[in-house]
């Protein structure tokens, strides 16, 4: 599969790039990193990266530059009307912190209870084990994440 990806013959979904970046141990933003950013940096709309999965029913848009690593990551995330995404764990001591900006969705982390947030909420949790966010409504959800990575010494 990771020789399809790299000549061009298969794009991979967001879960992949996921289990990449968990195998390799490294931030998720590493693998689409590019050269180093320095000063003010305008992100326009037209030129994201989407990433998507389930045919397009989970979107992910990096709001920072991908220039190498880092400890801290924010995305702009979109459901689909009732859609269900399943998250697989992350690196260990990754966090994620999510605020629905639009809609209403179900938050599930490890084996706990759901919780339910609606516009304005936010909420805070262990992303080191598998985790999903549900789309409560008949309209899109519009959520935005901040992914906090423990730092590695190495």
């Amino acid at each position: 599969m990771l020789g399809q990806i790299e000549t061009g013959k298969s794009v991979p979904t967001i879960g992949l790039l996921w289990k990449i970046t968990i195998a390799l141990g490294v931030p998720f933003a590493s693998l689409i990193a590019t050269d180093d950013a320095r000063g003010t940096l305008v992100l326009r709309r037209t030129n994201a990266k989407l990433l998507s999965s389930n045919q397009g029913q989970f979107t992910s848009r990096a709001l920072f530059p991908f220039d190498g690593e880092r400890q801290v990551e924010f995305y702009e995330l979109r459901l689909a009307p009732l859609h269900r995404e399943n998250a697989d764990a992350h690196a260990p001591g990754t966090r994620e912190n999510l605020v629905v900006a639009r809609g209403a969705v179900e938050i599930t982390s490890g084996s706990g209870r759901p919780v339910t947030l609606s516009e304005g909420d936010a909420i805070v949790f262990e992303a080191d084990v598998p985790h999903s966010y549900r789309n409560l409504g008949t309209e899109e959800a519009v959520l935005f994440l901040v992914m906090t990575y423990i730092e590695t010494i190495g």
